[in-house]
């Protein structure tokens, strides 16, 4: 059994669900994992914050124009009466349902309730074309079996217990289609695995199962080795490892979110990156085979800050670090890259919340720099420390461009530099030009 996700582009229309349905038919038993359909999170989200500010009549107006949008929607994506009229009763169950927190109290828990509907709303819709169409397809309730634990961390032994359970008791069908991103929490209210969160549903879903293979779809052919937005004449890569796709995630590379990697390394099912615009094209496998000697690709994570804390307190002195780390801990803050000396240390964060409050503590233990507008420039490959002549092409490339972090040796598949944002694009083409 594969699993194949979906994203709000890929069904972000009755025409894009129709060819949808197209790939997930292909004589093979598949779950279907979907994310919202394009637009309608944020729509979502704007509604809620209308709500949070008691502003009923523009929440009211958003909810509107969404039911007319999913109306119409439903009109072109069935042929007969009979389904017309049940995907109208659907849309009109879900936004009566968020028309209903209009009238009450408005929390953080129902915002996550509000969330929710957007991928009930598309996989119902889905589930219902499917059967039109003579298929035996099945929706498997996300809410019945994907979870969260006290730490907002996925219970995967819940998880595969309960998938399993629900599986056997539905018995064989052509397809089965469920949620992405929306989940329950320990507390057993509904809950989310935060943006982006429909990649890990698809690789959580594909460890419960022992799947054959995960299929991300999306818009785009594959990861590339460079930013297409920025550099001309990038190449899809055709084989990642995990650690290198994690790495490549986590610093810039949109196609993938960067928690989606880590139960389909644990389980060892490779993961494959497909583009639902071209079916025909290879795409990406990312798998627990290392591709040695090479560079593979470059990526780059915007919004970036650096903190630099300076102490002649700090030579030889044990615990600095420990106290440093500590305050980020406290804010919930995390770190992505480290630099020391003997007489400071640099990081980066990119969540300035509460940046203000982790500066005020800082200056309990040193002067602190801050540059905000930076961007970190990721170089991923087979990086081992026994291969020469690497950080001398990352750096030649880059002798023109002022480097204001560099950390090596914490990977073997990673560098990074920190820049500051206007020259990001000098930087990305540069790389490319001397790398690839």
């Amino acid at each position: 059994m594969r699993v194949m996700k979906f994203g709000g582009t890929s069904v972000g229309s009755a025409d894009r669900m129709k060819e949808v349905a197209k790939l997930v038919l292909d004589g093979k038993t598949n779950i279907v994992v979907l994310s919202a359909m394009a637009g309608t999170t944020n729509n979502l989200v704007e509604i809620a914050n209308y709500l949070y500010k008691n502003n009923n009549d523009g929440a009211n107006e958003i909810i509107s124009q969404m039911e007319r949008k999913y109306n119409s929607e439903v009109d072109a994506l069935y042929a007969t009466t009979d389904y017309k009229d049940k995907g109208r009763e659907l849309v009109r169950n879900h936004f009566d349902y968020i028309k209903s927190f209009t009238k009450d109290v408005f929390t953080v828990f129902e915002e996550k309730t509000i969330l929710a509907q957007g991928e009930l709303l598309s996989t119902g819709m889905f589930n219902f074309y499917l059967q039109e169409c003579g298929i035996k397809s099945e929706l498997l309730p996300a809410l019945d079996y994907m979870r969260i634990d006290k730490n907002n961390e996925p219970d995967t032994s819940y998880i595969r217990e309960n998938l399993t359970r629900i599986l056997e008791e539905t018995g064989k069908k052509d397809i089965y289609i469920t949620q992405g991103y929306i989940c329950r929490n320990a507390f057993g209210e509904i809950d989310n695995l935060q943006r982006g969160g429909s990649d890990y549903s698809a690789s959580l879903i594909g460890a419960a199962i022992d799947a054959e293979e995960i299929q991300i779809w999306t818009d785009i052919d594959g990861m590339h080795n460079n930013d297409p937005r920025y550099v001309e004449n990038t190449k899809s890569i055709a084989e990642l490892s995990f650690d290198e796709a994690a790495e490549l995630a986590y610093f810039g590379a949109k196609i993938l979110h960067p928690t989606s990697v880590l139960p389909a390394k644990l389980a060892n099912i490779p993961v494959r990156l497909l583009n639902t615009m071209d079916p025909k094209a290879p795409g990406t496998r990312i798998s627990g085979t290392e591709t040695k000697g090479r560079i593979t690709a470059v990526a780059a994570k915007d919004g970036i800050t650096s903190i630099r804390i300076k102490s002649g307190r700090m030579l030889l002195a044990y615990g600095f670090l420990r106290k440093v780390f500590e305050i980020f801990e406290s804010y919930k803050t995390p770190i992505d890259m480290v630099t020391t000396s003997e007489v400071g240390v640099s990081v980066t964060i990119d969540n300035n919340r509460h940046l203000d409050d982790i500066i005020d503590d800082l200056k309990k233990f040193g002067t602190v720099d801050v540059e905000t507008d930076q961007v970190i420039i990721c170089v991923v490959g087979d990086l081992i420390k026994q291969h020469k002549g690497y950080a001398n092409r990352i750096f030649d490339a880059l002798k023109e461009v002022p480097l204001h972090m560099i950390s090596y040796g914490g990977s073997d598949h990673n560098i990074s530099l920190v820049v500051a944002a206007d020259y990001k694009k000098e930087a990305l083409k540069a790389l490319s030009a001397k790398l690839f």
